[in-house]
């Protein structure tokens, strides 16, 4: 028998609560029981992002939201700038040529967070510039980007909005959409939210709204507007994922019984001690700027294929971890901590870590990232108690 863990960085772990939940049996989305429902889980939405506006439910998965975050708000001919320091990073400077967008591309060096700076003198290079598109974590390296910085840069600019993809963000670490004044913001169900792929979630700005009013891109399924209105009434557009929404109340209900900041700091002592653990077993991150307290990712040590570290992790062992992207593919391995995960996640993912390289034949002591990551969690679990 072979036990299956699941420690990739999307989809993530669900709740025995939330399967539950989404297997009772399906409500027609039209019915008034579907429009309370969904009436609660939008205002309960609210609470996660820190907003007071409407927060806009899809069925997708998170590039589906990411489309219409460009589709919907700019125009062929805008230009925009695209924060391109990672996988996800490229995928909006895609979605901006699409549809006929200028980019403006700020390339960063994958493993390292933008310098705002940068920024800063591309908007006083070209004030036309109509959105700034960044990731709050880029999930192929690691990283967090200073979201909060780069908002005060456009924060005081009438036509530019800052769009951030928080798929990997949100609700790992603290994001205040409206004090920190983030015009749109992308999040999906597989990570944080607990929940299997198939929905996408985006707060809109009053701003932003302005500046979709004069967007040319056309957009049917991903027509935020017309989603905004039906949503106001309890509805969607087109026909939801019923059941992904019966189990994402289930979801926010957990989330509100936590607390957000409790939540932040659970996943913020659980990375660090995930982090620590790896460096004291010899191994190397390869997150050079401020990590991202979703994901930890691990530099294959020499002589080791990080592709090689990532099999074995799911044939050996059973825990779905990831690999690496492009260029990185075989360099690096990633483990994820962000959602429904506790202390023994982290130590089970570190002995597992250890084990294979091992059995790959790297010269690691057994035991030594495991003895870290306990001597950790250990001491926040008493000052907590």
């Amino acid at each position: 028998m072979l036990k299956r863990y699941l420690l990739a960085p999307g989809p993530t772990q669900v709740p025995p609560e939330v399967l539950l939940a989404m297997a009772t049996p399906v409500i027609h989305h039209r019915a008034p029981e579907f429009a309370d429902l969904f009436g609660r889980v939008r205002n309960d939405l609210k609470t996660v992002f820190q907003t007071a506006q409407d927060v806009l439910i899809l069925a997708s998965s998170g590039t589906g939201a990411m489309e219409g975050a460009v589709s919907n708000f700019l125009s062929p001919g805008d230009k925009a700038i695209v924060i391109n320091g990672g996988k996800f990073g490229e995928r909006w400077g895609k979605l901006c040529q699409t549809f006929g967008v200028h980019v403006v591309e700020i390339k960063v060096e994958w493993g390292q967070e933008v310098d705002p700076q940068l920024v800063h003198e591309a908007l006083r290079k070209d004030p036309s510039i109509k959105a700034g598109y960044v990731q709050a974590s880029e999930t192929s390296t690691g990283i967090a980007h200073d979201i909060k910085a780069l908002a005060e840069l456009v924060r005081e600019r009438d036509e530019t909005i800052l769009v951030v993809d928080a798929i990997t963000a949100l609700g790992v670490f603290d994001i205040p959409t409206d004090a920190w004044a983030l015009d749109v913001v992308v999040a999906g169900s597989q990570k944080a939210f607990m929940l299997p792929p198939g929905l996408a979630f985006v707060s809109v700005s009053e701003k932003a709204w302005r500046l979709a009013e004069k967007a040319k891109n056309s957009a049917f399924y991903f027509n935020f507007k017309k989603e905004r209105d039906a949503q106001a009434k309890n509805q969607t557009a087109y026909t939801p994922a019923v059941s992904m929404i019966v189990g994402l109340e289930a979801v926010l209900r957990m989330m509100k019984a936590e607390g957000l900041q409790n939540m932040f700091a659970r996943q913020r002592r659980l990375a660090h001690a995930m982090r620590e653990a790896v460096q004291a077993a010899g191994l190397s991150l390869f997150t050079k700027g401020r990590p991202s307290d979703a994901l930890t990712v691990i530099a294959a040590p020499p002589g080791i294929d990080g592709q090689a570290v990532y099999k074995q992790l799911r044939e050996q062992y059973g825990i779905t971890a990831a690999g690496g992207q492009d260029h990185l593919k075989g360099k690096i391995f990633r483990l994820s901590h962000m959602g429904y995960v506790d202390t023994f996640d982290v130590i089970m993912g570190m002995a597992a870590v250890e084990m294979v390289l091992k059995d790959l034949g790297y010269p690691i002591r057994l035991g030594q990232g495991v003895g870290k990551a306990q001597e950790l969690l250990c001491a926040s679990a008493q000052k907590a108690g």
